[in-house]
């Protein structure tokens, strides 16, 4: 529920809600009347309350199924198209660019002054929010989930995008309550960005022959880029417990799949080195069964 509210419905309800003002101060017809915008008495004011839930919600009912297309076009994945993929090129450019700089700094003379330490330790820290430089995507989202997605169980051998869905099964109840409640961060600023995004334009359409009122069409880009700012922050929180889950929940992807635990870091990367290629449909691993009990005939 919580999720429906914060991801959905209030996005929604926010852009349904300008709109609404827009047209009821006849601002796509003329000279805006914003005293026209408020009901006169209760029983409209009902009426208006009620109209304006419903419309969110049955937005947000409708765009619901669209939220993994909405983050990732954000992210970057912009190849279905020629003219969105020459854009893409440019601005991995961009990016490589900006990555090499960090990495450039990231590698600074250890043995210089405190000044050229602290730019190192930024430096690093800001890297560490990148993918690769080969695998870069046009946008910063794009990288900081990236970040995760090919570094969380690379480490051990393990393909984090192959392997995700399953060992996100095997999370503790405290680590699944911080990963759900980050990813509803990121898809809430995401549909918030979204929703500035395309009020822009509306804003501008309706308030265009009123420059007194040009201040606020220019607040909405802003805004969003706040919020597109606030979801590229949660995707590096996200990357990161992305980390933790691998860390800590590895064995238990494993044990899951009734594969005999390593018993070193060579053992251990070659097992999931192989279960890597089970989950990518490459292979069937050749690893032995280990059975851990069998359910209590009475449960």
């Amino acid at each position: 529920m919580r999720r429906l509210l914060t991801v959905g419905f209030l996005p929604c309800g926010l852009f349904v809600t300008c709109l609404w003002t827009l047209v009821r101060a006849g601002s796509f017809t003329g000279r805006s009347r914003w005293d026209e915008v408020l009901p006169r008495d209760a029983g409209h004011t009902a009426i208006m309350v009620l109209a304006l839930l419903a419309g969110a919600s049955l937005l947000a009912m409708l765009l619901q199924p669209f939220q993994v297309r909405a983050v990732r076009v954000l992210e970057g994945y912009w190849d279905r198209w020629p003219w969105t993929a020459g854009v893409a090129t440019v601005l991995i450019d961009m990016q490589r660019r900006r990555w090499a700089s960090l990495r450039k700094r990231a590698v600074m003379a250890a043995d210089a002054g405190a000044t050229v330490k602290r730019v190192r330790a930024d430096a690093a820290r800001r890297l560490s929010a990148y993918p690769p430089g080969d695998v870069l995507l046009p946008t910063a989202l794009g990288n900081a989930l990236r970040a995760g997605e090919l570094r969380a169980g690379e480490r051990y051998g393990l393909s984090t995008l192959a392997s995700w869905s399953r060992i996100h099964m095997q999370v503790s109840d405290r680590a699944a309550v911080a990963l759900h409640s980050t990813r509803d961060a990121l898809d809430a600023a995401v549909n918030l960005c979204w929703c500035l995004l395309v009020l822009t334009p509306v804003s501008w359409t309706a308030l265009y022959d009123e420059p007194g009122l040009w201040w606020m069409c220019a607040c909405v880009p802003f805004l969003a880029a706040v919020a597109y700012k606030g979801a590229v922050t949660v995707a590096q929180a996200y990357a990161s417990l992305m980390h933790v889950v691998y860390d800590l929940h590895r064995f238990d992807l494993a044990k899951a799949l009734h594969y005999r635990l390593p018993d070193g870091p060579q053992d251990e990367r070659e097992l999931f080195t192989r279960v890597s290629d089970l989950l990518s449909g490459r292979s069937m691993p050749d690893l032995p069964y280990e059975h851990h009990g069998t359910p209590d005939a009475n449960d």
